[in-house]
Formats: structure tokens, C-alpha cells, sequence
């Protein structure tokens, strides 16, 4: 597990765990140090000799990618590349965690046989590192996602909380609309792609599109706060830059699947008292 300290990587290794799987997972700077039973290994996947150096010596059968520095080429598309190299090197089996950021927005809705049109330098960086893996692995997966929600820990409900109860200032967009996935799905999906023979670009989005602002005011009543105190506004006025409605059409993934991928609208519907 690539990324093992980050929101996705902490439910991926948890999920892994409960399989009864040994995992050994990377870290950057700081081990989690409330993740048990797990070979934690410090790694920069900027530097392709320390990658493959340790992929050779835990000898993976599966390598989940999910680091990433939304600010940073080398890590996002370099390092991408390196584990596909690492992976060729061990004959393991990569799963590597893309983005819609890839595409421009310009069409209604994005299904696997869409070819990138990033319009952002994050979106490049996530385009060009699926290029190096598709050639250098071709048996890997590529596993496009969206935003990702969880219980109340998530960074966009933390942000949404925040707004809610005014300990910070912003809006939410009513003109940005993605295709948020719950957490625990995605991870579920990733570690079944990691069991299956498949193969190629997949997308594992939540079957709903909703707008910024219509998220915040789920996780607000989920969690229940005042959805009337969130601020509204839209994107195109004032950035920043990027794709505005970018909707992936999972269909053909979730086909494959026997995990099901929900909706924002269900997975953040509030519990019944």
C-alpha cells in the first residue's frame, strides 16, 4: 500500500487487515502510529531506485497507489512511474488510483474509453502518469475516482462542518459538480480490482452528480447542522481554475464488480433515530 497514511490508504489497509491480508504500507514523513499490525516503510516515490529498491525486497503480490501531491509533477506523475517500474521488476500486480481531474468538462459524462483532456496542472501530472503505467504495465489498473467522502472525517466534510458553524469562511460551488464515492466502497472496489484478473482504465465514482453545494448540504443534515448557513457561490466568477461538471460514468466498471458503488445522496442519507 502506497500512500498508507493518507484517508484512502488508512481504509484500504484497515479493509486489507479484516481479509486477513499482511501488509506492508508507505509513509512519507510520519508513521501512523494508530495503524496496527502493519510493515510500515518510509518512502519518497520520487526517487525510482528507492521505489523499486523496496518492491524487490517486500515482494508484493498486489501494490495499491494512492499518494499523490496535487502541487507536485514528481510525486503525482513521476512517482506513478516508478511504481509501475517497481512492479515490472517484482511481477506484481499494480492498482493505481487516477483522477477525474483528467478531463476537461466539455462533455456531458466520461466513461473508460475517454481519452484525457486535463485543462489543470494536477489533472496533466495524474494524465501523463497513467500513460507511463499503461506502458509499462499493461496489465495494471487504473482506477479513476472522484471526491471522496467518508463518516464525518473526510476533508470535504471537515471543510463543510467548518463552514456550517462559521469557524472559517468560503463558499461552496453551485457550478462544480463531481460524482463523490464513499470511502469504504472505493477501497473495497480497489482491493477487489486487485484480486481480479482485469485490467486497463476503470472508474469507481458514486452514481450520483451533485454540485459543491449540494453535497455540503448533505453531510450538513447527515451530521445535523443548519445546510441554510452554508455559503454559496459560483466557481466560474471566482476560481479557482479548473474542469466545472466532471461526471464519470462508472457503468461498465460496476459490471465487474460485486461491490456496489453508492450514490452521495444514499450514502449520506441521515440515520434514522
Amino acid at each position: 500500500m502506497v500512500g498508507g497514511g493518507g484517508f484512502l490508504g488508512r481504509e484500504i489497509i484497515r479493509q486489507a487487515r479484516l481479509a486477513g491480508h499482511r501488509v506492508a504500507a508507505t509513509f512519507h514523513s510520519r508513521t501512523p502510529g494508530d495503524v496496527a499490525d502493519v510493515d510500515w516503510r518510509r518512502l519518497d516515490i520520487r526517487h525510482r531506485d528507492d521505489v523499486t529498491a523496496l518492491v524487490l525486497a517486500t515482494r508484493p503480490d498486489a501494490i495499491v497507489n494512492a499518494a499523490y501531491r496535487q502541487s507536485d509533477w514528481a510525486t503525482t506523475a513521476e512517482g506513478g512511474m516508478h511504481l509501475a517500474l517497481g512492479a515490472a521488476a517484482a511481477g506484481a500486480r499494480l492498482v493505481h488510483v487516477s483522477s477525474d481531474a483528467v478531463f476537461s468538462g466539455t462533455a456531458s459524462r466520461y466513461d473508460e474509453t475517454h481519452l484525457p483532456d486535463p485543462t489543470t496542472p494536477y489533472g496533466a501530472a495524474k494524465a501523463a502518469a497513467e500513460t507511463a503505467i499503461k506502458g509499462i504495465t499493461p496489465a495494471a489498473v487504473i482506477a479513476r475516482t472522484s471526491l471522496i467522502i467518508g463518516d464525518g472525517d473526510s476533508g470535504h466534510e471537515r471543510h463543510v462542518h467548518a463552514l456550517a458553524t462559521g469557524a472559517v469562511t468560503g463558499v461552496l460551488f453551485t457550478d462544480d459538480v463531481r460524482c463523490p464515492v464513499h470511502v469504504t466502497d472505493l477501497a473495497a472496489a480497489l482491493l477487489e480490482l486487485a484480486a481480479s484478473p482485469h485490467a486497463g482504465i476503470h472508474h469507481l465514482a458514486g452514481t450520483d452528480a451533485v454540485s459543491r453545494h449540494e453535497l455540503g448540504v448533505l453531510i450538513a443534515r447527515r451530521a445535523g447542522l443548519d445546510p441554510a448557513a452554508l455559503p454559496t457561490g459560483l466557481r466560474a466568477d471566482t476560481g479557482p481554475p479548473g474542469p466545472l461538471d466532471v461526471r464519470l460514468d462508472g457503468t461498465a466498471t460496476q459490471a465487474r464488480l460485486t461491490t456496489r458503488l453508492r450514490g452521495a445522496r444514499e450514502f449520506l442519507a441521515p440515520t434514522p433515530a
